[in-house]
């Protein structure tokens, strides 16, 4: 029999990106962040955008259950090789692709009469759609800050589509797809076949590995429930 053997097992991690290195802060933000998504022994890649000592934010994150496993390339590198910790390469830039075409929906809103001019104030605001006929590749983005988006076709591995609204997708969607992108918990998710890498509503998501099989590779309904949580319903289409 061989002393080494492999075999194959998908470890979810999360990443965290530190945007200071005042290391009492991060304790007091990710003690409250631990508390409000139960993520106690997580295993985290670690990100920072700013110089830090390596080892004692490692430290802290062990002091909080959490189980770094390796940095991003970038700042933190040096420090990292010096002591054989793991460095992951740095992710490719998406590229962020035009959408076949928009509509856009104007929205008024009444604001008080100014009664020095006996005239009522309104202000617009654009609700736009954006529709996407092409297949949606590997390393490209489709972003809507304002709106919705409906993809007529397909969506590969490594592809992300995001919405401040709904996303519409009549195709297979292999990539990451985030809708309610600015916090709206109305957002939904409607999608021909779903074998996606990653879903997002609102800044609730779920992985690959634990979306639930009786939709995997089926048309699905995605929602968040009164508990904030991700609802997904098969679609009898």
């Amino acid at each position: 029999m061989a002393d080494i053997r492999i075999t194959g097992r998908m470890v979810n991690f999360s990443r965290l990106t530190f945007d200071t290195n005042n290391h009492d802060a991060i304790r007091q933000q990710l003690t409250q962040m631990l508390d409000d998504t139960s993520s106690h022994g997580a295993s985290i890649i670690i990100d920072s955008t700013v110089e830090q000592e390596l080892i004692e934010l490692i430290q802290l994150l062990l002091s909080l259950d959490l189980q770094p496993m390796a940095v991003i390339d970038g700042l933190l590198t040096d420090q990292a090789r010096s002591i054989q910790f793991p460095v992951l390469p740095a992710d490719r830039p998406l590229q962020r692709i035009k959408p076949t075409t928009e509509q856009i929906l104007e929205q008024t809103t009444e604001n008080d009469q100014d009664s020095a001019n006996n005239t009522q104030k309104t202000n617009a605001t654009a609700h736009i759609t954006s529709y996407h006929n092409d297949m949606l590749r590997t390393g490209q983005c489709l972003i809507q800050e304002n709106g919705d988006v409906i993809l007529n076709a397909s969506m590969n591995s490594g592809s992300e589509i995001i919405s401040s609204g709904n996303v519409h997708i009549y195709g297979s969607a292999q990539g990451r797809i985030i809708a309610g992108a600015s916090g709206n918990p109305s957002a939904r998710i409607f999608c021909y076949k779903l074998n996606a890498e990653l879903i997002s509503i609102a800044g609730t998501y779920c992985v690959a590995d634990d979306i639930p099989s009786h939709v995997q590779k089926k048309a699905v309904h995605i929602y968040l429930n009164e508990h904030q949580e991700l609802v997904f319903e098969a679609l009898d289409i």
